[in-house]
């Protein structure tokens, strides 16, 4: 493979080169090392949103109206869309891409789903690198939608500069927000399906729980919107709530905390794969035998690992 000259064709716009550098991402090609290196300069420009929730909560559908959205304004959209690994290839379902369909023929829209692959936190392992082609590919918005776990969907805040919350009426969704992770992750709560029974009595719910939380003067407040994404109904003012939200951290500075952040949370999961794989070569390596010792009783588990630890310094 000719590396470089894929890296140019990306750079270009080459939507082949674009598919075919994602698919070594999900793979873990040994040219990824090439291939980041040649994209490192020409990222950081896109803004990333995420959109997590429970399964139904209506996460594909919203992110089609939110396409729809980005489009009118003039706007190149990507959407990376995360979905549960076929148990017998391993590979994603392509719901997503069943309901995104009107925008197959947009030259200005991208579309690609990607296999969890069992990776838990809503999101793929492969994603951050996922969204690092993206954003060198040169979209303006880059969408990211989770798989939907319910109440441990918290990983999408790492890697989004807006994180977006859905919720339904009627799915026990308020009481999921009030637990640990998913009321911190939210910049901006979306109640879908309003027109139902109960949306008023979500919607009431949600705003005692964003009350309950201290906040300093200048701390952003997730507002709340209300929407029905089927009929595109209240999409607009999601648009401006995610706007609000982009503006006040490039006037706060927190956009180039959070993209600090996950380039660091990105440069320790590559650390950790490389000391994983250092540590695991071989029957007879420092952590089979370390094993032995504190399955035997003859070591603790803290100095085994620090003898494993040892053992990878010299």
């Amino acid at each position: 493979m000719d590396t470089p000259r894929l890296v140019e064709k990306l750079l270009r716009g080459d939507r082949r080169a674009l598919a075919r550098t994602i698919t070594l991402v999900e793979n873990g090609s040994p040219e990824l090392r090439e291939i980041m290196a040649g994209l490192a300069p020409h990222t950081g420009r896109a803004r990333i949103i995420g959109f997590t929730g429970s399964p139904g909560v209506g996460k594909s559908t919203t992110t089609n109206a939110v396409v729809r959205a980005a489009r009118a304004r003039g706007l190149s959209v990507a959407v990376l869309a995360v979905d549960p690994s076929s148990p017998f290839t391993g590979g994603a379902l392509l719901g997503d891409r069943v309901r995104m369909q009107e925008h197959a023929t947009d030259p200005g829209v991208y579309i690609r789903s990607m296999a969890n692959r069992g990776h838990l936190g809503g999101l793929s392992w492969a994603a951050p690198h996922a969204l690092r082609v993206l954003d060198a590919a040169g979209f303006d918005v880059v969408l990211v939608e989770t798989v939907g776990v319910g109440q441990a969907e918290v990983e999408i805040a790492g890697q989004a500069d807006t994180t977006v919350v859905l919720c339904a009426p009627g799915m026990g969704d308020s009481v999921q927000a009030a637990k640990a992770g998913v009321l911190e992750v939210a910049d901006v709560f979306a109640v879908n399906k309003a027109d139902r029974e109960g949306a008023k009595s979500t919607l009431r719910e949600l705003r005692q729980m964003v009350a309950m939380k201290d906040r300093a003067d200048d701390e952003w407040k997730p507002p709340i919107v209300m929407m029905v994404a089927v009929h595109d109904e209240g999409v607009d003012e999601l648009w401006e709530r995610l706007d609000a939200h982009f503006a006040h951290l490039e006037s706060g500075g927190g956009l180039a905390e959070r993209r600090r952040r996950r380039a660091r949370e990105e440069v320790q999961a590559i650390v950790l794969d490389l000391l994983r794989s250092r540590i695991g070569v071989g029957d007879g390596g420092a952590l089979e035998s370390a094993a032995r010792d504190v399955a035997e009783g003859r070591r603790d588990p803290y100095a085994a690992a620090d003898l494993v630890l040892k053992e990878l310094d010299a």
